[in-house]
């Protein structure tokens, strides 16, 4: 019997996942034979994510270096250099504003008391850092021995190496030809690895789901129930029509068409909340179901993985919003513009701080003077929302790679 194509299982085994997850939520997370389902389901997910986490580095750094050489050889490596970031900073803009503009309107957290969230915010100690520490801290984190980034998982890092070796290549010319010639193989070698991985994706985020629905607390998904739907809109809002008319006012491509070549990526982002993990599966689908040249999908998508996060900016700024209205502070215009720029620059990232989306977030919340206690506010909604967030970032990587791909030509 022929079994259906891998993008009907991974949609199948979303289905199943989710259906068993509300199951097993039912029955009560202290049941022994949920709790055995559970440890199952977190060690066929752990695996999964596991095998993507292996292959994350090596990738990386290939395609980078590769697709920065290829891209000189076309004498295109500026125009790609430009079109790409004006598309990751437009984006990221456009994320802001709509959460901006969805958080004013709607108010969320405007009828909610503090001491309602007492106990989760006795609990939670928020670091606190400095913009200009932040700074210090990013930059050290950029330019790291390679070795060690390697062996550390460091993506930033290793992207940046892979710039630097890319261009010196490039200026070497010829005399460097055997060093590429390994690299392009290596990352032939890494794209056959992601092509078996690929097989056990339904099993792993069928896994994946059943964890993160079952262990959901609904209680407090009810009492925040206004924030989830604003910043829920706010990213279908952002993902379901702003990015796909950008696509298809510049490169005349159907939201349809491209849904269907990205599926196994979007599919993959909501299970695993990772936009680093889904990088090979983000390539793989850029490459083989979209056209998108290697050379340019090689270069745009695994910069925008470390620094594209049109959904990871929309959730800080609409967070800040929340906030705000739940401590009764009015931000005034200028101070929404502090939120605006300082959500594009906490969207990047910061390299080698422990819990950087917290540190991140609470900075975001000191540059208008709000309590980065409250922060403690989110965590039980967080995993919930970075599904979707996730899900938004590795679709403008996808996005920014065809709309890149139309600008050099």
């Amino acid at each position: 019997m022929k079994l259906p194509s891998l993008n009907v299982q991974i949609l199948l085994g979303a289905i199943f996942g989710v259906a068993i997850g509300m199951y097993f939520h039912q029955l009560g997370a202290t049941t022994p034979a949920v709790q055995s389902g559970i440890f199952a389901a977190n060690l066929v997910g752990t695996l999964f994510i596991d095998l993507l986490k292996m292959v994350l580095v090596p990738l990386v750094f290939c395609s980078i270096t590769v697709g920065i050489a290829n891209l000189r050889q076309h004498q295109q490596m500026h125009r790609v250099w430009v079109s790409t970031l004006l598309f990751f900073v437009s984006s990221m803009l456009v994320a802001i504003l709509v959460a901006l503009a969805a958080g004013n309107y709607f108010q969320p957290g405007s009828g909610l008391k503090m001491a309602m969230f007492a106990d989760a915010m006795q609990n939670f100690e928020a670091k606190r850092l400095p913009l200009a520490e932040f700074f210090l801290q990013f930059l050290h984190g950029l330019f790291v021995n390679p070795f060690k980034a390697l062996a550390d998982g460091n993506v930033l890092a290793v992207v940046m190496f892979a710039l630097i070796l890319g261009i010196t290549l490039v200026m070497g010319g010829e005399r460097y030809k055997n060093i590429l010639g390994l690299l392009q193989e290596g990352l032939e070698v890494t794209m056959r690895i992601v092509g078996w991985v690929m097989k056990l994706a339904p099993l792993g985020i069928m896994a994946l789901l059943v964890k993160l629905v079952a262990l959901q607390d609904a209680a407090m998904l009810t009492t925040l129930a206004k924030f989830v739907m604003v910043v829920v809109g706010s990213l279908l809002l952002h993902g379901v029509v702003l990015l796909p008319l950008i696509l298809y006012l510049v490169t005349g491509k159907s939201p349809w068409w491209f849904w269907q070549g990205a599926r196994e990526a979007l599919i993959t982002a909501f299970a695993t909340s990772s936009s680093s993990a889904t990088l090979p599966i983000t390539l793989r689908c850029a490459t083989q179901h979209l056209q998108v040249k290697p050379e340019i999908a090689g270069f745009v998508i695994p910069l925008g993985a470390t620094i594209n996060m049109d959904g990871t900016a929309l959730y800080e700024a609409a967070a800040a919003l929340f906030i705000a209205n739940l401590v009764g502070v009015e931000l005034n215009f200028a101070q929404q513009l502090v939120v605006l720029f300082t959500a594009m620059i906490a969207a990047i990232g910061a390299p080698g701080i422990p819990s950087a989306g917290m540190v991140t977030m609470v900075m975001l919340l000191q540059s208008v003077g709000l309590p980065a206690e409250a922060i403690a506010i989110l965590l039980p909604v967080d995993r919930l929302l970075d599904t979707l967030r996730t899900t938004v970032n590795v679709e403008g990587d996808m996005v920014g790679s065809l709309v890149v791909q139309k600008l050099v030509r």
